[in-house]
């Protein structure tokens, strides 16, 4: 009887089917153990943030790693629809998914330590960083992230894009030395591209109407997400000391002598509001004194910053013009040219009851309750006056 038997053709990529045996059965085996993922990440997130100043080519090289595997990540299904289209083999999407969790972890726990230690946490900054927060335990809740995943996809693209805003946010200026304004918007740019797949999960355009509507509600998404810049950390700059004080030493640079803040001593005086600000190695940027009274913005006063010293620039402003009725609150914002706060000074002036401004320098260090006080040593620093 002739061999009716059906013959297998042989394997045409042995060695790529078995490291890919090899991969899924290693991650298989090492899944029990990845909740020390995040732990691993947060540290690598904080010895990068302190390594910035002192070896900004390590903490630049930590933030490269992880942009290569978000690189990876977010080419994933075009390579694997190559490779599917030439015969290779590809991972199972369940491993795929597994995968994309590992960064997502990675990348939020990567980049807390940065919006941690730089959040106004007065403002609506710390909502952001709440988000964060929240993002981050969910990425590490198995059935929350998978049931994400698996069946709310809209949702999960958006949970997407917001990680590739962070990352885009916290690695771009540790490896090109952008400023905030330009890593804002290149984050802002980044996180409208992908979360495109949820508004057309949510919108399922068909006709030129529909994709025009689409991109009319893109771009409604990238107005609304400028107009609330103000709500974002600033990522690398941090208000690290400030003081109120009627003089300035120029050749020690720091803030001296002692001055009852009353309209008329204002008026004879004058008064120096001075910050430090900390900023990576290479990075100059334009920052702003912004004096208000009776929440009027008065003056706007800008400041070169210049990066590199680990307990902050100096700069300061010097406003010698008050109005004749300049009781009540007044308020210094330290913002950046993007309209993102680092922080604020607030005294109030008053002929019975005056505040004294001693010259001597608030350090604050990281999230509230890790703060002291001590002098700053000298160190370059800008200036700039009012009339």
């Amino acid at each position: 009887m002739p061999d009716t038997s059906v013959s297998t053709p042989p394997d045409p990529h042995p060695r790529l089917r078995r490291l890919q045996a090899g991969v899924e059965a290693l991650l298989i085996r090492l899944r029990p153990y990845l909740w020390v993922w995040p732990p691993i990440a947060f540290g690598a997130g904080v010895l990068s943030f302190f390594l910035v100043d002192r070896q900004q080519w390590l903490g630049g090289l930590l933030a490269l790693g992880m942009l290569l595997a978000w690189v990876l990540l977010l080419g994933e299904g075009l390579i694997g629809r190559l490779l599917a289209r030439r015969g290779y083999p590809t991972l199972p999407q369940g491993i795929t998914a597994f995968i994309a969790q590992l960064i997502h972890q990675e990348t939020l726990f990567f980049c807390l330590p940065f919006l941690l230690a730089t959040t106004v946490w007065t403002s609506g900054q710390a909502l952001f960083t709440l988000l964060l927060i929240g993002l981050g335990l969910l990425s590490i809740i198995d059935p929350l992230y998978y049931r994400l995943a698996g069946r709310l996809r809209w949702l999960y693209f958006a949970f997407h894009a917001q990680c590739v805003f962070v990352v885009v946010l916290v690695t771009l200026p540790l490896l090109l030395s952008l400023t905030t304004a330009e890593s804002l918007g290149y984050a802002l740019l980044a996180m409208v591209v992908f979360a495109l797949p949820s508004l057309i999960h949510l919108l399922h355009p068909k006709g030129w109407r529909s994709w025009l509507a689409l991109l009319g509600v893109a771009l409604l998404l990238a107005g609304a997400a400028w107009s609330g810049r103000a709500w974002v950390p600033t990522a690398h700059l941090r208000l690290t000391g400030s003081a109120l004080a009627p003089e300035l030493d120029r050749d020690s640079r720091t803030p001296v002598g002692e001055l009852d803040l009353t309209p008329e001593a204002l008026a004879r005086e004058g008064l120096y509001a001075y910050t430090a600000i900390r900023a990576p190695r290479g990075l100059e940027e334009t920052i702003y004194h912004e004096w208000h009274h009776q929440g009027e913005l008065l003056d706007r006063i800008p400041l070169t910053v210049h990066g590199g010293r680990e307990a902050g620039y100096r700069a300061w402003s010097h406003k010698l013009n008050f109005p004749e009725t300049s009781s009540g609150d007044w308020r210094i914002d330290i913002v950046t040219s993007s309209g993102q706060r680092l922080g604020s000074l607030r005294f109030d002036v008053s002929a019975a009851a005056p505040q004294r401004a001693d010259g001597e320098i608030h350090v604050l260090q990281g999230i509230p309750g890790l703060e002291w006080r001590r002098m700053l040593p000298g160190m370059p620093r800008s200036h700039g006056e009012t009339g």
